[in-house]
């Protein structure tokens, strides 16, 4: 049962437009960014090899003795040591980014940040003209929560940008991803405007799959990050055991904040929204319990939705337990995101389950 009411047809066209115009948009700031990194100098990275080289960390194997003239007194000169964090990475320097600290790179850089500003407004625009043509939350079909979920990711990203914090590093990979996302949204997953269903109808909508979208695109910065940090993780202990890691891992992993940055920037931004998401599952129960008359019913989504707060719960205490920090912490991370993402994807795609009736 449909309720009835009408759609704006040349809204719901135009939505279509901007969504299509921020791909294209998108499309030329993915291309900036790999100027970025392809342009930006090698010659300016290197302080990681610098600090971790074995030749570097061997006097710390040897201590010397040297005592003062005109006394007794002994004194021993302290050797360079590397140290490492508590998360399992070495306390080595940052890298200076994906332009290698060029200004030719960060020119490029920069026009790719540009173009991801503009392509974040005129698909914020397509959302909200999707809304306007339906006067209803944009998030009634897959194709709508994908639109809206990129939006956000995006946004979010910028979000970092404004308050200076140093994420540029995310511009290609976020990108690429939305570029994947908005494809995948356009082709399979397109649904005409339409109306709610009466479950839909609630103003529980509004609240409970707003947080969903806001805490998925958070979990995503958050996996990316942690993917990243496994890479750097291991070229940075490669150059700490004597390997020489090839040309293109130089190339690229150098210009990445230092695998501790990394490990804290995810673990930060998974453990800031964990609160949000334990809200959104039970601001889901509470509408459940309006639209069907129990809080769970052990429906596919409300079981993966359990199980993602399970798998974000348990690397939250990984972190606060001994013995599984770093790497084993990260997995169970990036456990956590597959888990969101099969709910995200696999449960309204492939599972049968109250949530299937969105039209997708």
């Amino acid at each position: 049962m449909i309720l009835a009411a009408t759609t704006d047809e040349s809204l719901a066209r135009m939505s279509d437009l901007l969504i299509y115009s921020s791909m294209a948009v998108y499309t030329l700031a993915f291309f900036a960014h790999i100027a970025e990194w392809v342009l930006g100098s090698r010659s300016k990275v290197g302080r990681t090899a610098a600090a971790l080289t074995p030749r570097a960390a061997a006097p710390a194997a040897a201590v010397t003795v040297r005592v003062e003239q005109g006394g007794s007194t002994a004194v021993l000169d302290k050797p360079k040591v590397v140290t490492r964090t508590a998360a399992g990475a070495r306390d080595v320097p940052d890298g200076p980014g994906a332009a290698g600290g060029t200004v030719k790179g960060d020119l490029y850089g920069r026009i790719a940040v540009s173009l991801t500003v503009l392509a974040f407004l005129v698909e914020a625009s397509g959302v909200v003209t999707r809304a306007l043509s339906v006067q209803r939350a944009p998030w009634g079909n897959m194709y709508e929560f994908s639109t809206t979920f990129s939006t956000v990711a995006v946004g979010s990203y910028l979000g970092f940008l404004l308050a200076k914090k140093n994420v540029r590093w995310l511009g290609l990979p976020l990108v690429t991803t939305v570029l994947l996302d908005l494809g995948l949204a356009t082709t399979w997953l397109k649904t005409p405007s339409d109306q709610l269903v009466p479950a839909l109808d609630s103003y529980w909508l509004w609240i409970h799959v707003s947080t969903a979208i806001f805490c998925g695109a958070v979990f995503y910065l958050g996996a990316v990050a942690t993917l990243l940090y496994l890479f750097r993780d291991s070229y940075e202990n490669k150059l700490a055991t004597g390997g020489n890691p090839g040309a293109f891992a130089r190339s690229v992993l150098e210009r990445l904040p230092a695998a501790a940055s990394l490990d804290k920037f995810s673990y930060r931004v998974n453990a800031a929204i964990f609160p949000l998401w334990t809200f959104t599952i039970i601001a889901g129960a509470i509408w459940a319990g309006d639209a069907w008359g129990r809080y769970w019913g052990w429906d596919a989504k409300e079981v993966w939705s359990f199980i993602t707060w399970v798998g974000y719960a348990a690397y939250l205490h990984a972190r606060a337990t001994a013995g599984w920090k770093g790497r084993k912490a990260a997995y169970i991370a990036l456990i956590a995101f597959a888990c969101f993402l099969f709910n995200y994807y696999g449960v309204n795609i492939f599972v049968s389950s109250k949530h299937s009736y969105a039209g997708v």
